[in-house]
């Protein structure tokens, strides 16, 4: 017995102290999972209405709610619940008013669970005052830290008024407001209450009876609370049933807020036509969009999975306008949800890279390269952006982590930034920052460092013999993404051998690292192919190869091979006088390469990472690389007039002067 009062001594000693020191919790902070303690031995949640209290007194107070439970003791699942309040419900209205001041004043002075739940033991709460309480034992939870709150919901599932609370929600459920009952059911979800409790099923039961009364707040706090909850009978009906509810009252909807919650709850599950639905009514208020709607806008279109251009157009031009209101987190969300619609604004996005650069110094590390990956996977080059963070790496490359190392190799290599008169320091820079990290760095992140280095024309002595080195290469042959693997020596190998950099002495990747290369494999462009052949068949000098394979990786379209300008009259005189003149000297190799809009970095012509390393190879081979995109194919009827102004741009220049003398004419 005392050690029992000894462990109930120290542990109200410990929320005494939890109240006083905040700043010691992390001494105390419990692992176990908060949802989890649902289903110990206590299990405070899974309340059960006592045979006393489902006795009938009045069959004018009983109001019957059926739900369903998915607890065991129930065979068929479905069970007739009679809610009968623990309190005289019809209170005069003197005493509800004696003993509403003081109790919200209280209320509102409680800095945790525990203390709403201490508070209800000095009183006995009425029907509003119960979700009150629920709901300020959630808002009380928002502030803290994630230990912190841990902890705290840990000692609210331990508190023995809770389960008396939880009672208590449970009788006086049919007495409660609709709002009430919403505001509740959200609160008791977020604290951590088990979602198929009978509580919880309760209460969602209640709401889907009275769905057709609640007006446009209750559907709202509804809908945000169905947004983060799992599947079971009761929530999919509600779902279900929210849906048809927006579909009848979308033309009635006047609050923005409202509307963008009920767009998260159809969620991708929506059908097109609501969705279209739902479009058109946002389009009618966008007068109303304030600066955290816009981003909510753009947020709530990613989370169904819709794509809208005008909604996105306008609330990029609201965002691009004022970036200084906004904090990072929701501009990175922007980014995202830009990536996950597949949508690119040009203004905002470059709006935003000269917001950061300018002054770069209030920004993190983490925070500058968390928004330069996200332009990268938006295939979009943030010049300014580039160039300020380049210059904080070349001042001090020491303070790169490994991971951020790695993070500015890919998004500088991808991107193929020019940084010009800085490019050779900024390379040494990332070259020392490696060394630092040779003596630990896992292997396959040495590959892809050498890979993006070797993408960039670098080429740093010792990070390239430790990759070749036989260890190395054995830690490599089990590691995952073969494919990858594969591809990335194969472009090291072909940077070694045609780049030639000057290294103390020479390297070579090992045949059997480096697979198939496949390049064959690919097939040929049709429209491109009968536009070249098209174009090629006029010309008696140019001669046309399709599908060719140059050191057996990279595939060119077509080559053309065709006299230099100004060389066809010396190539005939040269043969008439008997000269044999050499091929390469008097011909042009072109190579046409068709690539997805995807190859360039976004709203320019500029080459992306791969795309450029393979032209950069191809001059020093001597084509003369000529790039075509696909949508430009599709935009010519007959797949000519592109392709003749870039290889043959004399015939092409001649002829529009012809055409405009015989306007002047």
């Amino acid at each position: 017995m005392s050690a029992w009062v000894t462990e109930e001594v120290m542990r109200w000693a410990l929320r005494f102290c939890s109240r006083r020191c905040p700043w010691q919790q992390h001494r105390f902070l419990l692992t176990t999972s908060v949802k989890d303690t649902s289903c110990t031995s206590k299990q405070p949640a899974q309340v059960c209405v006592s045979q006393k209290s489902q006795t009938s007194l009045s069959k004018s107070l009983l109001s019957s709610v059926r739900f369903y439970s998915q607890d065991r003791s129930h065979r068929d699942g479905v069970e007739e619940l009679s809610l009968l309040p623990e309190v005289n419900l019809e209170d005069s209205a003197s005493d509800q008013r004696l003993m509403r001041s003081p109790f919200y004043d209280k209320l509102q002075r409680c800095g945790s669970p525990s203390d709403v739940l201490d508070l209800t033991c000095q009183y006995s709460p009425t029907v509003q005052q119960v979700s009150n309480c629920l709901t300020h034992m959630w808002s009380t939870t928002k502030k803290m830290s994630e230990e912190q709150r841990r902890y705290e919901l840990q000692l609210m599932f331990e508190h023995p008024a809770f389960e008396e609370l939880l009672q208590k929600a449970l009788k006086v459920v049919g007495h409660m407001r609709d709002d009430n009952v919403t505001y509740s059911l959200l609160s008791m979800v977020n604290l951590g209450v088990s979602q198929h409790s009978r509580v919880v099923q309760t209460y969602l039961r209640v709401c889907q009876e009275n769905l057709n009364d609640f007006d446009e707040k209750c559907l709202s706090i509804l809908a945000s609370c169905l947004e983060n909850m799992e599947s079971s009978t009761n929530v999919d009906a509600l779902k279900e049933g929210m849906k048809l509810i927006v579909d009848a009252r979308l033309p009635g909807i006047k609050n923005v807020m409202t509307l963008q919650t009920m767009m998260r709850l159809l969620g991708k599950d929506a059908p097109q036509y609501l969705k279209r639905k739902l479009e058109k009514k946002a389009l009618s208020m966008t007068d109303q969009f304030s600066l955290p709607n816009t981003q909510y806008m753009i947020f709530t279109m990613a989370t169904m999975g819709f794509y809208s251009k005008p909604l996105m157009d306008l609330c990029s031009k609201k965002i691009a306008e004022d970036f200084h209101g906004i904090p990072f987190n929701r501009l990175y969300r922007v980014l995202q949800s830009y990536r996950e619609l597949l949508y690119r604004n040009a203004d905002l996005l470059t709006g935003l890279s000269e917001y950061v650069a300018s002054p770069l110094d209030v920004w993190t590390n983490k925070q500058v390269l968390l928004f330069l990956s996200m332009f990268e996977d938006l295939a979009f080059c943030p010049d300014a952006l580039m160039e300020a963070f380049a210059e904080r790496v070349i001042s001090n490359p020491d303070v790169l982590t490994l991971k951020d190392l790695l993070c500015v190799l890919k998004v500088y290599s991808s991107l193929n930034y020019d940084l010009r008169h800085q490019r050779q320091q900024f390379l040494d820079s990332l070259s020392h920052a490696l060394s630092s990290y040779l003596p630990k760095i896992p292997a396959f992140m040495l590959l892809k460092a050498v890979y993006c280095l070797c993408l960039l024309g670098h080429f740093p002595s010792a990070p390239l013999e430790q990759l070749l080195q036989s260890s190395t290469l054995e830690q490599l042959e089990g590691s995952k993404f073969a494919k990858s693997r594969e591809r990335m020596f194969q472009t090291v190998d072909l940077c070694l051998r045609l780049d030639r950099p000057p290294l103390p002495q020479p390297l070579t990747v090992p045949p059997s690292v480096m697979g198939d290369a496949n390049a064959s494999s690919q097939t040929a462009n049709s429209r491109l192919s009968q536009g070249l052949q098209s174009l090629t068949g006029d010309e008696v000098h140019a001669v046309l190869q399709e599908m060719v394979v140059v050191e057996n990786f990279y595939l060119i379209d077509g080559v053309i091979t065709k006299p230099l300008p100004n060389q066809t009259c010396r190539t005939e005189a040269s043969s008439c006088a008997g000269v044999e003149g050499s091929p390469a000297e008097s011909s042009q190799r072109i190579a046409v390469i068709c690539t997805p809009q995807s190859g360039f970095c976004y709203g320019t012509s500029n080459p992306r990472g791969p795309l450029a390393v393979k032209i950069r190879h191809l001059r020093m081979l001597g084509y003369a690389p000529v790039l075509v995109t696909e949508q430009e194919l599709q935009s010519d009827e007959d797949g000519t007039e592109t392709l003749r102004g870039r290889i043959f741009p004399e015939l092409h220049r001649s002829e529009t002067q012809t055409a405009v003398e015989q306007l002047r004419s």
